[in-house]
């Protein structure tokens, strides 16, 4: 039975890239039944066992073993996690990122960090994080995530700036990038692959963010062997795989101080002998990652509550 790749679900087809294929269209497939009596979904980025029918589509038979799934956005087998985050128009949103690297560290995936619109760069030579009541220059948030493990790189699509370095660290992996609205994902895609022509939409000045132009995930070929996932953007994100106790996991720079607090099962909030909250008021963990924590942590407690 002939092997492929789901590169797009829309209105309940599969389309189905044969391995065989070299080049041509997918092919457009409808799941079996006994998908849905087993409660599997078959996901973009799922290899597939298919069939073809008579009218030149097929039907996809089986859904391989999954090295990695994200539930929001809907993909299968990512290898790298890029978020895509603009400078500015929509500003950076700290929060919004770090709530993004707590889904990306809770399912394991390897994650950089894009920041587009670099042409901008000099209107916004300030990051401001309400939520953590600070703000610093551009240079020191790139240092900070810098020193926590994360690669971080600047790009402007209109200016070309960064986009080779980009392909480069996307070469034969399946990468999903993954951001809000209007950060600029899709002209950083049409910068990367020439004729692609995605949509792209301008930021709504009202509410400082791009409206839905992506609608559903699709799979794109790159030139040296990569893949990427461009998925919509969503300007929120609910904490679905991640409870209270397994939140500090997430936070990678938790992890030297977290094995030394004197309770086991620590939530760093106000423990006593809490070595999270002594290398965050020596300066060892950012305030902004420390106070972002606090109100992630609360939102999971919220939702418990709730439930």
């Amino acid at each position: 039975m002939p092997t492929g790749l789901i590169v797009k679900a829309l209105s309940g087809y599969y389309y189905v890239m044969p391995d065989a294929a070299q080049g041509g269209d997918p092919i457009q497939c409808r799941a079996r039944g006994i998908f849905k009596k087993r409660g599997i979904s078959p996901l973009v980025g799922d290899r597939v066992q298919f069939a073809l029918t008579e009218n030149g589509e097929g039907t996809v038979d089986e859904v391989l073993p999954r090295s990695s799934e994200l539930v929001r956005p809907p993909v299968a087998n990512v290898d790298l996690v890029v978020l895509v985050f603009s400078i500015d128009e929509p500003q950076l949103n700290l929060p919004l990122l770090d709530k993004f690297l707590v889904h990306t560290e809770s399912v394991g995936l390897d994650t950089h960090i894009c920041l587009t619109k670099q042409d901008l760069a000099a209107e916004a030579p300030e990051v401001q994080d309400a939520e953590a009541g600070v703000h610093m220059p551009l240079s020191e948030v790139i240092r900070l995530y810098e020193s926590i493990g994360y690669s971080v790189s600047l790009t402007s699509a209109k200016e070309q700036i960064g986009v080779d370095a980009v392909i480069e660290r996307l070469a034969g992996r399946i990468s999903v990038f993954a951001g809000q609205s209007g950060v600029g994902k899709s002209s950083l895609l049409n910068a990367m692959v020439p004729g692609l022509e995605l949509e792209t939409n301008q930021i709504s000045m009202k509410l400082g963010r791009g409206k839905h132009t992506t609608r559903h995930v699709e799979l794109i070929r790159l030139s040296n062997g990569g893949i990427v996932a461009d998925t919509p953007g969503f300007s929120s994100l609910d904490f679905l795989h991640v409870d209270a106790e397994g939140l500090g996991a997430c936070f990678r720079e938790f992890a030297d101080y977290a094995g030394d607090c004197r309770f086991r099962g620590c939530l760093h909030q106000h423990e006593p002998g809490c070595k999270v909250q002594e290398a965050r008021a020596n300066g060892d963990i950012a305030a902004t990652r420390y106070e972002h924590y606090l109100h992630f942590l609360e939102e999971i407690k919220d939702k418990k509550r709730r439930y």
